[in-house]
């Protein structure tokens, strides 16, 4: 039984996966999910901070 557990992506990447890796984990294409972050940015700094945060804490895809 293999269990679903969230990485940056290796493969689709543009700053360092983050993104990528949620629309893997969820997917969803990894276009809706840099749209979502920057709406997100742009309104509330938050997103930016969590971005940082995910980089710092999710692995990255070790396949």
């Amino acid at each position: 039984m293999s269990t679903k557990r969230l990485y940056r992506s290796v493969r689709d990447k543009k700053l360092a996966g983050v993104c990528g890796g949620v629309a893997e984990y969820f997917n969803i294409d990894p276009t809706i999910v840099r749209i979502l972050w920057l709406i997100f940015s742009l309104f509330y700094f938050a997103g930016v901070v969590a971005y940082i945060i995910a980089v710092l804490v999710v692995p990255q895809n070790p396949y």
